[in-house]
C-alpha cells in the first residue's frame, strides 16, 4: 500500500431526499479535499437514507432504488468526484431488475471502481443480501468494503483481509438503538435539538454505552485482529425519529483511533494511513500463524438456515 490520506465523514441525512443528501456529500467532500484527503467516504445508504425503509412495500423500495452505475445518484456522485478529483465512497438502495440491494459504491471520476452489496441485509425482508466479497485497488491501496452488520461477523472481516485488503471501509447506520444490551438504548431527541445551547448531556449519551463505548467493544478488535485500517462512517442526528451518534472514525492496524469526528453536527476528519504500520501490526502475524487444517468446523453446513436479526425490533407496515 502507498501512504494515503483518507477521510471519514458524518452528516444528518434526510429520508428519501437524495438531492439534499448529495449536497451534503458535495460540501463535506470539499472540506475533506481542503484538508488534503485523497479518498472520502460516507455512511451506509447516505444518498437515500436507511432506517425509514423498514415498513416499505416492494413497490416503494423499487421506486426509491436506482440502477448502478447508470442511475442519477451515482452519476451525480461521479460529478462530485470529477469536480474534486477525488475518489468517493457512498451508499444507496440499488435496483437490479426486480431485486433490491443495500449497496455501497466507490467511484473515481467517470469510473465505477467497486460495487458491494450488503451480505447481511435485514432492515426490510424485501431487500436481498449480496453474495460476494469486494476487494479493489484505488490510489495504490488495496481496499475492501463491509456494510454495518457485515462487520459483526468476524469471518467477513478476516476473509476481506485474506483477500488482500489493507483498508476496509465500514459504513454504518448504528448507535443509540433500542437494544436489550445493558446500558444501551435510544437518546431523547430533545437533547439533539438542544445540542448547541446545552451540549454536555448529549455528549454524555453519545460517548457512553449507547454510542461510542459500544463501538469500542468491537470496532478496534476488527482492525487489530486483522492488521488493517478500519474506516468507520456513521450518520449523526435524526434518523427516522431516532438519534444517531456519529463518531465516524479511522482506526489504524493496532486498533488505535487516529482520527474521529467530535462535532455534534455534520463533520469530516482526515487521517494519514501509512504502509509502515501494516508491517508491524500484530494482526499480520496472527494471520501468518493460522492453522486452516484445524478450521473445518467453521465451514460445516448448519442444520438451520442463516438468520440475520438485529438486537432490536424492526418496524413493519403493520406498525404504520
Amino acid at each position: 500500500m502507498q501512504d494515503i490520506r483518507i477521510a471519514a465523514a458524518q452528516f444528518e441525512h434526510k429520508n428519501g431526499d437524495k438531492e439534499y443528501n448529495l449536497s451534503r456529500i458535495h460540501e463535506l467532500t470539499r472540506q475533506a479535499v481542503e484538508r488534503e484527503a485523497q479518498i472520502v467516504s460516507f455512511h451506509e445508504c447516505c444518498i437515500s437514507a436507511y432506517s425509514f425503509v423498514q415498513p416499505f412495500s416492494k413497490e416503494q423500495l423499487l421506486d426509491l432504488a436506482e440502477p448502478v452505475p447508470d442511475g442519477p445518484s451515482v452519476q451525480q456522485l461521479m460529478e462530485i468526484s470529477r469536480e474534486f478529483s477525488t475518489p468517493l465512497l457512498a451508499g444507496l438502495v440499488e435496483r437490479d431488475g426486480n431485486d433490491v440491494y443495500n449497496t455501497y459504491v466507490c467511484v473515481d471520476g467517470d469510473k465505477l471502481i467497486a460495487r458491494f452489496r450488503k451480505l447481511h441485509a435485514f432492515v426490510n425482508p424485501l431487500i436481498s443480501s449480496g453474495s460476494e466479497y469486494c476487494v479493489f485497488e484505488i490510489c495504490g491501496t488495496k481496499c475492501g468494503i463491509l456494510i454495518c452488520y457485515d462487520n459483526n461477523l468476524v469471518e467477513n472481516v478476516r476473509i476481506t483481509a485474506l483477500m488482500g485488503a489493507d483498508v476496509i471501509f465500514m459504513p454504518h447506520v448504528t448507535g443509540c438503538l433500542p437494544s436489550v444490551m445493558p446500558g444501551r438504548g435510544v437518546v431523547d431527541p430533545q437533547l439533539w435539538q438542544n445540542r448547541h445551547s446545552d451540549p454536555v448531556p448529549l455528549r454524555m449519551e453519545f460517548n457512553g454505552p449507547k454510542g461510542r463505548d459500544w463501538l469500542m467493544r468491537w470496532l478496534p478488535a476488527r482492525a487489530y485482529d486483522n492488521g488493517v485500517y478500519a474506516i468507520f462512517t456513521n450518520p449523526i442526528g435524526m434518523d427516522d425519529g431516532e438519534v444517531r451518534n456519529g463518531n465516524s472514525m479511522i482506526l489504524d492496524p493496532y486498533g488505535e483511533v487516529i482520527a474521529e469526528c467530535t462535532e455534534l453536527d455534520d463533520d469530516v476528519v482526515v487521517a494519514q494511513c501509512t504502509a509502515e504500520k501494516l508491517t508491524g501490526a500484530s494482526g499480520r502475524r496472527y494471520i501468518r500463524a493460522r492453522r486452516p487444517d484445524l478450521y473445518g468446523k467453521l465451514v460445516e453446513p448448519s442444520d438451520e438456515a442463516p438468520v440475520t436479526a438485529p438486537g432490536w425490533r424492526l418496524r413493519t407496515s403493520e406498525d404504520e
